[in-house]
């Protein structure tokens, strides 16, 4: 049996043979697309042992298969969509809209997640509606806002129609062309798309120069007076920066009114038999979709909650959140410093945090230590947009709620907040593989 180590460099050779016909355009999707090595400073070598399924093994010859589906426009109804038109490698693998864009123009309700380090979710999705990769596959493919295909056959039919793909999955498969086969190799290609290799990722294996000292500041607010630590946790093992739990955040709070919601919501899954097609519909296309991970639990304590998104490579993943409703890194922790938004939902862990303007920027600059090494240049134009706007135009700043010196009407919640997050000095145990 080869190694994953011998099965990631057998990939580089293995892209060579996906041929033109399958890209959306003449040039292909560029090496950013490549599977990556595992020769990467932070690589959880154990763990990526862990989440390759038996079911499912890395192969080049399905990973090459995989990737040329993935930027096969002819998995869409319109023949203008593929799974890269929305997860472009040049971007993160996300489009860096608010919401995603679909077939005929439409617009869905939720935010592109990344694809980079997919492998490692625990389950798939902002509300986790898929428990794997392959499973994630059918979802866009036949959402009538993303890829729009009436069924999986149809969009088997679209493959099967291509002499080129009926001799790879032949050679791969060992069978025709079927829409589970698809999945798994798209799957399979996915897992090839790694971010382990950051100046971060190389500070905490000894390196005290990989990163500054506002990253370093940045990383002991983190760990620290930011509480970010609490639901982004890093350790060697999981070096992850995500818990994968769900939480409310006060996000959907900005513009739903979660009781009637929840209560539609229950209505039309009941109706329709409450199945992954329903919920998916809810979730792409309606306004329901701020209900989050709720819409497949039906659970009260999950209304409003979504997933725990990890923060490699947020300077080329722009803009933020579920709905993609923060423009910058500031106003994302500009949120999360005034105590979000209050909803009788929210997250107990979401309070107050006391940040001065000095230590938001620290914990940016910490933030942009996660970046990749080929997204780098891209990365270091975004931050300098974005530090250019947070010093005029800073929408969810409010130092008031910050300190913890006002609170703001709602149900059962005027009056202070409290709690705020305890300063932080220097020697933090947080510097750990510092100086």
């Amino acid at each position: 049996m080869k190694s994953a180590r011998t099965l990631l460099l057998s990939f580089f050779a293995a892209a060579a043979v996906v041929v033109s016909y399958s890209l959306s355009s003449a040039q292909g999707p560029g090496p950013l697309a490549d599977p990556k090595s595992e020769n990467q400073a932070g690589f959880p070598a154990t763990l990526y042992s862990w989440v390759i399924p038996p079911d499912n093994p890395q192969a080049p010859a399905k990973v090459a298969l995989g990737k040329a589906l993935f930027f096969d426009d002819r998995l869409s109804a319109d023949g203008k969509v593929s799974c890269g038109h929305c997860h472009a490698p040049d971007k993160g693998f996300t489009d860096q809209l608010p919401t995603s864009m679909g077939i005929r123009a439409q617009f869905g309700q939720r935010n592109a997640p990344s694809i980079l380090n997919a492998l490692f979710n625990v389950t798939q999705f902002w509300d986790g509606r898929s428990p794997t990769l392959e499973a994630q596959i059918q979802g866009p493919v036949t959402n009538p806002v993303e890829m729009g295909m009436k069924s999986t056959d149809d969009a088997v039919a679209a493959i099967k129609a291509v002499p080129e793909y009926q001799k790879q999955f032949q050679d791969v498969f060992g069978h025709d062309v079927n829409f589970a086969d698809i999945e798994h190799a798209i799957a399979a290609y996915e897992r090839t798309q790694l971010a382990f290799d950051s100046p971060f990722d190389k500070f905490i294996n000894g390196d005290p120069s990989a990163i500054s000292d506002s990253a370093k500041r940045g990383w002991a607010i983190f760990n620290g007076k930011g509480r970010c630590m609490s639901c982004h946790g890093w350790n060697p093992t999981q070096p992850l920066f995500t818990d994968q739990k769900f939480h409310n955040i006060g996000v959907s709070a900005h513009k739903s009114d979660f009781v009637p919601l929840a209560r539609q919501a229950l209505d039309v899954l009941s109706k329709s038999g409450g199945g992954s097609e329903a919920i998916d519909k809810l979730a792409i296309g309606t306004d329901m979709s701020g209900l989050g991970r709720f819409l497949v639990t039906k659970q009260p304590h999950d209304i409003g909650a979504f997933r725990t998104m990890s923060l490699r490579n947020l300077l080329v993943t722009q803009p933020y959140f579920h709905d993609g409703s923060q423009v910058t890194l500031w106003d994302t922790i500009d949120h999360y410093n005034k105590g979000g938004v209050q909803n009788p939902y929210l997250d107990g862990g979401i309070v107050p945090l006391g940040l001065t303007e000095a230590e938001e920027d620290d914990l940016v600059v910490f933030l942009a230590s996660l970046t990749s090494p080929e997204y780098a240049d891209a990365a270091k134009q975004e931050y300098d947009l974005q530090f250019k706007r947070s010093r005029t135009d800073r929408p969810q700043r409010d130092t008031a709620a910050a300190n913890g010196e006002k609170g703001r009407d709602g149900p059962g919640l005027a009056g202070p907040f409290g709690d705020i997050g305890p300063a932080q000095n220097l020697e933090n145990p947080a510097l750990l593989g510092g100086d």
